[in-house]
């Protein structure tokens, strides 16, 4: 798809974004999502470039959960927790896509159905999610779920981004903005530990903007827990009907700037941390580590087994509706 100056590439499999690009201050369109150039390389080793993430996103403790006095368990396969929706999340299965176009903007109509029972999550789930590319070049990115037994649901994208273009080494330099005072600390395996902290006077206080690199070194108990940033920050404007605004992230060299909105009320920042060298991307570049980053917008991490937090909860009858809003700029 092309418009507005931005261009979107996506695979059936995984609903992955394989490629945005978008224009720099001069004019000079690059690549800004991490992937690879062949599908061989996203079956066999991909962690979650550009992919969309379901049932669950992020991590549920001990791959367990109870609704409605059930208990269920789900795969696990971070750990001693449950990641992304198990070892074959919707990350791993084929979409049907049918291209549209409605007044001037294009998209792209991606479904999937869940069987009852798939992956240890009850329900039948009918998912729907519309990307679409306006006259303006922002990318929407709509999620739609339904039910017919009471489940759990947590849907959304894990592309990585990197400003100055898919292979062009550290995004640690990038200068991220969050709309979040607070956020959910983890114990040593990544699991959040009930507390929404403060982010006043730690490496987590991204509200007047600052560079990545800055701080994720600091000997902070939660940066070594995660090696870095791999945490959820619950978004000031919390649960919204029409999607707000919540991070800015922008690149000084290429002068390319990404404005996130959305209805959801966290956004998982990931530094990248995870990257090791083992990976070549799309442009024939090995991936070390903070070569790229994901703002992941969606609920909070276990929260089946977190009452205080928004609830997952989908029941039959309801449909989930989320959207998030990617906005291109370049200074």
């Amino acid at each position: 798809m092309d418009r507005g100056g931005t261009r979107l590439r996506v695979l059936s499999y995984g609903g992955v974004v394989q490629s945005l690009e978008v224009p720099d201050r001069h004019g000079r369109q690059a690549n800004v999502a991490l992937g690879f150039g062949d599908l061989a390389s996203y079956v066999d080793s991909s962690p979650y470039f550009g992919a969309l993430i379901g049932r669950y996103g992020n991590r549920i403790a001990g791959g367990t959960f109870t609704l409605d006095g059930s208990p269920y368990r789900l795969p696990v396969n971070d750990g001693p927790n449950s990641l992304h929706g198990g070892d074959q999340g919707f990350d791993k299965q084929m979409w049907t896509v049918e291209p549209y176009e409605e007044e001037g903007d294009a998209g792209l109509l991606l479904r999937h159905v869940s069987p009852a029972g798939e992956a240890g999550y009850p329900g039948r789930l009918q998912v729907q999610v519309a990307y679409t590319l306006d006259s303006d070049g922002r990318f929407g990115i709509a999620y739609e779920a339904a039910t017919d037994a009471p489940t759990v649901v947590n849907l959304t994208s894990h592309t990585y981004f990197n400003l100055a273009g898919e292979g062009a080494g550290s995004a640690r330099d990038h200068v991220l903005e969050v709309a979040a005072a607070r956020y959910t600390p983890v114990d040593a395996t990544l699991i959040p530990t009930g507390e929404l902290a403060e982010v006043e006077g730690t490496p987590f206080d991204f509200r007047a903007g600052k560079q990545i690199g800055r701080d994720v070194r600091v000997a902070h108990p939660q940066l070594l827990h995660a090696q870095g940033y791999d945490h959820n920050f619950v978004l000031d404007k919390g649960v919204m009907a029409e999607p707000e605004w919540a991070a800015t992230l922008h690149d000084p060299e290429s002068g390319r700037t990404m404005h996130i909105a959305t209805t959801e009320p966290g956004v998982q920042f990931y530094s990248g941390n995870f990257l090791d060298g083992t990976l070549t991307g799309s442009s024939g570049t090995i991936y070390r580590q903070g070569d790229g980053l994901c703002l992941e917008t969606q609920h909070f991490p276990d929260s089946p087994n977190r009452p205080g937090f928004p609830t997952t909860v989908l029941r039959p009858g309801e449909i989930l509706r989320s959207r998030t809003v990617h906005s291109f700029t370049a200074d």
